[in-house]
């Protein structure tokens, strides 16, 4: 356990307060605080008694370095339980699940001394080919942001700080560091920054880490907009602002837009920027006080937590870990098709199926993604040997298939010639398939969404051998499935944390009914995406062009075919739903439903919410997902599910006033087993928010004559107007109406027949205003 946290704590340092401890200091002492000791350390102030605090990456297991290790590398990492990554998580709907996930990550962080973990990361997936987006939770900002602030408060509650990241519209790996991601107000406010308002406003995070990227033309790091207007003054959050790692440009343009903390260490030379800056006037103390402050405070947390609000902690239990890490990684498995019911197979040695396991996955697991956040294990898993203890090694067979140092040149013929004999041989197979380590990671994008040419040729060997099939995926990101009619089951495992081979065991065999849902979108072909003709972008600018169309929205605006939709995934029971009703007050809608498991074993439903608004006055999609419940019935159990929708996830940003609005009207509301999957269908009506505009001499004559003061005027002037001119095809009264409700108002002047002067509507803007206030 590293001691860095041990400093002297009779100085009572924690129980003072942040600002007098900041007073105290000099000069070089506070802009030494604002960036890093080394990789992974904040700099201590020993004779003001302020501790250095570790801070390691996430965010689905601890990855702390021992020693002088190699920060990139995972030789010297200390072993840490390897959770499922977000993108099963996110499977799995379940945010009480996430929490728990939280508690053990704090746990595991606190017994090695981190003050704060790297996580979670609740960036949108905006296209399938992110290499990162194994570390993101969904395409989906209701998702992340419910899933997102169970984890911080998980992880919080051992007395950890999270790192919310990364903030904000990082959603690709090329160019990370240098390109501007170009988003118009409604999605970057609907999408891609609503899931991080949730989880400041709900969770809390100690720290947020601002991305690498641009927003709109500014970097993150040094755009007060984002770091102060938006993240405090907005959201209220209390903590602190870390950089990614060499993600500052400026760093005294970015302390005053928000930017606390520079990580890691500069070696001394952006603190001499920042003091210089001090002295010369360019930058004011207090600002660099308030800075200060925050880091002072995040080293209080960490302190004081470690020695009195938590339970001091030596170890934890690697075994409960692994326990748990084997559940989340069942839980997030989805059970794409299964047809004539051939999973789950019989369990123990007097079954009489034999089954043929193929592909190197099985037996050499690819349980994680590359990049910052790959965890030493403290275990590893194979889904073989959990199948051989499941089903009886006398029942299994063996065969590779391919080799993973060649998984993406063609198939090998000894290799394949092998398995199709192996798959002739069995009564079932279970063949494992996905993507190579080399083909998704932080740091570059994927270039394509298929299987390594090779497994497909494999898989049209076996098939030819025997057709009982079940495809066992493993990928970070989602992949094109161009066989999915031709196999009767896919099981889509994703990449499962170190107990991973266990948890996709535990579903092949019915140990676990299978409950995950999609978090994202698997779409026919990468032709197909949203993003597709904006990504990655062009000369440092990535326009956000399907504006906001992400994920199934996309697929729904255009009755566009998919290969699965958002939120599916198969049981081995079956639910009914009935009895929906819906009701809305101030805090927004009540949705309630009996769900029945009708089948013959107990199982777990994802019952999902969506919202839509026909007639809107503003662009929407079809439906939007507004709540989720996950709720476990025994067979034949019947239960009445609430799902509550905040009235705030009912509001859509008015770039009119900027500000959240909600629409007043006759709500849609939808429940089903996923985007596609809707078995109820009801209304509520909602009233909406009253949104006053001022009106202006550019108000268009329509928005003039909606005010109860200056309309009645108006409609007796345009009607002197139209009387004037006589009978046409154009200036018929319906087609003078349509054209003139975009009109100016200010530039009526002047036209035959309008008996106003500019001064008189001048005149009449300023009542109308008046007695609108």
């Amino acid at each position: 356990m590293t001691d860095t946290l041990q400093t002297d704590r009779s100085t009572g340092f924690a129980e003072r307060e942040a600002a007098e401890i900041v007073a105290e200091l000099t000069l070089e002492e506070k802009a030494s605080l604002t960036s890093g000791a080394s990789f992974w350390t904040t700099k201590a102030v020993e004779r003001a008694g302020i501790p250095s605090i570790v801070l390691t990456d996430g965010p689905h297991g601890v990855r702390l370095q021992r020693g002088s290790a190699d920060h990139l590398g995972i030789g010297d990492s200390v072993p840490a339980t390897c959770f499922p990554p977000a993108v099963a998580l996110g499977s799995a709907f379940d945010p009480e699940l996430a929490e728990r996930v939280g508690r053990a990550l704090g746990e595991e962080a606190r017994a090695e001394g981190v003050g704060v973990l790297l996580g979670p990361g609740i960036n949108i997936k905006r296209s399938p080919l992110c290499g990162r987006n194994f570390e993101y939770l969904s395409e989906d900002p209701l998702v992340s942001g419910v899933l997102g602030a169970a984890l911080v408060k998980g992880l919080q509650s051992q007395g950890v700080g999270a790192s919310l990241k990364h903030f904000a519209a990082n959603n690709q790996e090329h160019d990370r560091m240098r390109a501007s991601s170009d988003v118009d107000p409604r999605p970057l406010r609907e999408i891609y920054l609503r899931g991080f308002q949730r989880v400041v406003e709900e969770a809390q995070p100690w720290t947020v880490m601002c991305s690498y990227n641009r927003l709109n033309g500014v970097y993150t790091s040094e755009d007060p907009w984002l770091l102060t207007s938006v993240l405090r003054d907005e959201w209220g959050f209390e903590g602190l602002v870390v950089s990614d790692w060499g993600a500052v440009n400026d760093r005294v343009a970015g302390l005053p837009a928000g930017l606390d903390l520079e990580m890691p260490a500069s070696d001394g030379r952006t603190d001499a920027q920042l003091v210089a800056a001090v002295r010369d006037g360019r930058l004011d103390q207090a600002v660099l006080d308030v800075a200060v402050r925050r880091a002072v405070e995040l080293a209080q947390k960490a302190t004081a937590d470690a020695r009195s609000s938590v339970e001091p902690v030596e170890t934890y239990d690697v075994d409960a870990h692994h326990a748990l890490a084997r559940e989340a990684a069942g839980r997030g498995v989805v059970l794409l098709k299964n047809d004539d019911t051939l999973l789950p197979l019989a369990t123990g040695s007097d079954a009489a199926q034999r089954i043929a396991v193929i592909g190197e996955f099985a037996r050499t697991p690819r349980y994680q993604g590359a990049g910052s956040s790959l965890i030493n294990p403290t275990r590893l898993d194979t889904a073989l040997a959990e199948i051989e203890l499941l089903a009886g090694a006398d029942r299994v067979g063996f065969a590779p298939g391919f080799a993973l140092d060649a998984s993406d040149a063609p198939a090998d013929a000894a290799l394949v010639a092998e398995a199709a004999a192996a798959a002739a041989a069995a009564d079932v197979v279970l063949l494992f398939l996905g993507l190579p380590g080399a083909a998704e990671s932080e740091g570059f994008d994927r270039e394509h969404l298929r299987l390594p040419a090779g497994q497909l040729e494999l898989l049209t060997a076996v098939r030819a051998a025997n057709p009982n099939i079940v495809v066992v995926l493993a990928n970070g990101g989602v992949v094109e499935l161009p066989f999915a009619d031709d196999v009767p089951a896919i099981v889509e495992g994703w990449l499962g944390g170190q107990a991973g081979g266990g948890g996709v065991a535990d579903v092949l065999f019915g140990v676990v009914n299978p409950s995950g849902r999609l978090a994202e979108t698997i779409p026919v072909r990468l032709e197909d995406t949203p993003a597709y003709l904006d990504f990655p972008g062009e000369f440092g600018h990535v326009r956000y062009g399907e504006g906001l169309f992400v994920g199934y929205r996309w697929y729904d605006a255009r009755d566009a075919a998919v290969r699965y939709p958002f939120g599916h995934g198969l049981s081995y029971t079956r639910f009914a739903y009935s009895g929906l009703s819906a009701t809305a007050d101030e805090a927004g809608l009540a949705v309630r439903v009996t769900v029945t498991n009708t089948g013959d074993r107990a199982g777990r439903e994802v019952v999902q919410v969506y919202t839509a608004l026909a007639g809107s006055s503003v662009a929407r999609a079809p439906r939007e997902l507004k709540g989720f419940a996950n709720v476990a019935l025994e067979a034949g159990e019947s239960r009445e599910v609430e799902v509550a929708v905040r009235r705030e996830d009912l509001a859509y940003w008015d770039i009119r006033v900027d500000h959240w609005i909600v629409e007043g009207g006759a709500y849609t509301v939808e429940v089903g087993a996923s985007s596609r999957d809707i078995r109820l269908v009801g209304a509520v009506d909602v009233a909406g928010d009253d949104v006053r505009l001022p009106l202006t001499m550019e108000s268009s004559i329509g928005d003039v004559m909606a005010n109860p003061i200056a309309g009645p005027i108006v409609m007796q002037a345009m009607g002197s107007f139209t009387a004037g001119l006589g009978e046409s095809d154009v200036f018929t009264d319906d087609g003078m109406e349509k054209m003139m409700a975009s009109f100016p108002i200010g530039r009526l002047v002047g036209f035959p027949g309008i008996p106003v002067t500019y001064e008189q509507i001048e005149q009449l803007i300023a009542l109308a205003n008046a007695r609108q206030d």
